[in-house]
């Protein structure tokens, strides 16, 4: 992913879920996904999918069993 489409990402998740700390930025060594972070909790990866010609992103969290409680 370069700069812009993690740009127009954090913005989309910031507008969809109605909340500015939201954050999507670079992983390091990696530039098929962007990580998701809620201020500084990180909470889950965007990979992007973009075979076939129809490019799309998938959101990854995950959510342990003791966060439950």
């Amino acid at each position: 992913m370069d700069v812009q489409e993690i740009k127009k990402l954090d913005a989309y998740l910031k507008r969809v879920f109605n909340n500015p700390q939201l954050r999507v930025v670079p992983r390091p060594k990696k530039d098929d996904s962007a990580e998701v972070y809620i201020g500084e909790e990180f909470i889950g990866v965007l990979f992007v999918d973009d075979e076939d010609g129809d490019k799309s992103y998938n959101f990854s969290m995950a959510i342990l069993d003791t966060d439950l409680d």
